[in-house]
């Protein structure tokens, strides 16, 4: 198949293909004596998994490393489930950094309501941030 059907079917854009293949993600593509890309079945999977893992928090480095697991699971089992903790883990902190933000905007809006019509805390704290940004 041509790299538009494969970007049509994996839900990606063809420079999205292309980039995968430029870093190695994509590997496999043939190409004919004209030089055009040829992908196949195992492509579109390639690229489904890498789409999967990536809604999973994993990054473009991970899945490099997933994707060479992918051959053999089994064996990489302990290797996975060691990225997937350190996953997890990440994605605890990145959880208690937007609970932490989520909850200094509610208070910015408290402020907000109680100030009425004299004043604008969030746009205070914003100018306030930007200085401390500065110095």
């Amino acid at each position: 198949m041509k790299i538009g059907d494969l970007a049509k079917k994996a839900d990606v854009t063809v420079d999205t293909l292309r980039y995968y293949e430029k870093i190695g993600l994509l590997n496999g593509v043939k190409r004919s004596s004209s030089g055009y890309r040829s992908y196949d079945q195992n492509n579109v999977e390639q690229v489904r998994f890498i789409r999967n893992a990536q809604h999973s928090g994993f990054s473009l480095d991970e899945i490099a490393q997933l994707l060479k697991f992918r051959a053999a699971p089994i064996d990489a089992k302990p290797k996975v489930r060691s990225l997937a903790e350190v996953k997890v883990s990440e994605l605890s902190e990145r959880i208690e950094g937007l609970i932490a933000l989520r909850d200094e905007m509610k208070e910015l809006i408290e402020q907000c309501v109680r100030s009425g019509e004299s004043e604008c805390p969030i746009i205070d704290s914003f100018n306030a941030q930007e200085k401390s940004k500065k110095h």
